[in-house]
């Protein structure tokens, strides 16, 4: 009724009506039904919204904290976190772990059976989960763009500057300096060398002993190469490729690189005394300072 009388004040003056009372009784019932019919729409709606599903949780991180279950072996809680969670096929498994294809499939059978009568309610090893995503990264990696080399580097010196060396920070070190070349004749392998020798101390894998060689050989020369190569186990992939990336007629590897100065710009160097050995500047340095212990 009130909203009758509002538009009674407005609407009587220059038309008003023959029935005052019937006018009232007819607009405010109309405004009621107007009203009711709102309030009617409104609550469909948010019923509509209560019934609608919550939005999905990406709960994909966690499920790699529980598959690396404890009662697992680390090995075999990577393989099996890779094969359930991460989508990967036991193929593109074993190209991390360097075994058999059949070897792989015994390993993750073996872990579903451990861990089929146990409740996954209790998280696994960090490290264990930090391997699972780098073997996920390597397998999904696309390339890189100039904005996200300078955020890596930028992440790599916070990283270093803690004074925790660890392998996946010896390997962004690597790869920053592979970033931080122009071209590749330009590559400061001599540091590369270095932070493969740490890589190595820290994982003991054949691979980086194989990529080290590589390196060796860029850095030193071909029969530099070559023996870093010939100490190492010739029936590792890619091992082959290697000797003949190093071996005329194919020899890619060039004579050792000068010793003039670098025009590039390094990162900023910040002190540093570590168990490894003391040095003026860190490898938060990486561009221009050795790895420590060198």
């Amino acid at each position: 009724m009130q909203d009758a009388l509002v538009e009674a004040v407005r609407v009587w003056p220059a038309n008003p009506p023959r029935d005052p009372k019937g006018w009232l009784i007819t607009v405010a019932w109309r405004r009621f039904l107007d009203a009711a019919q709102a309030n009617a729409a409104r609550r469909r709606r948010e019923d509509l919204v209560d019934e609608e599903p919550a939005p999905a949780v990406d709960d994909t991180l966690q499920l790699y904290f529980l598959c690396a279950h404890p009662s697992l072996t680390p090995s075999s809680a990577v393989a099996l976190t890779l094969r359930a969670v991460g989508g990967l096929t036991t193929r593109q498994i074993v190209q991390a772990y360097l075994v058999p294809e059949a070897t792989m499939a015994q390993r993750i059978s073996r872990a579903k059976h451990t861990v089929s009568g146990v409740r996954f309610d209790q998280p696994g090893d960090v490290a264990t989960v930090l391997r699972v995503l780098y073997l996920v990264f390597n397998e999904g990696y696309s390339g890189d763009v100039d904005e996200s080399i300078a955020e890596g580097v930028e992440i790599l010196q916070a990283a270093l500057a803690r004074d925790r060396l660890g392998e996946f920070q010896a390997q962004a070190a690597i790869a920053a300096l592979h970033a931080d070349a122009p071209t590749a004749e330009e590559t400061d392998w001599v540091q590369i060398v270095e932070w493969y020798d740490e890589l190595a101390r820290l994982t003991d894998c054949p691979v980086v002993r194989l990529n080290r060689a590589v390196a060796v050989g860029e850095a030193d020369g071909p029969r530099a190469g070559l023996a870093a190569l010939a100490a190492l186990n010739d029936s590792l992939p890619r091992h082959a490729a290697v000797a003949a990336y190093g071996t005329p007629p194919h020899r890619c590897w060039s004579s050792p690189p000068s010793s003039a100065p670098s025009t590039r710009t390094p990162l900023a160097p910040a002190p540093r005394t570590s168990a490894m050995g003391s040095c003026s500047s860190g490898p938060q340095a990486i561009l221009r300072s050795a790895p420590p212990g060198s």
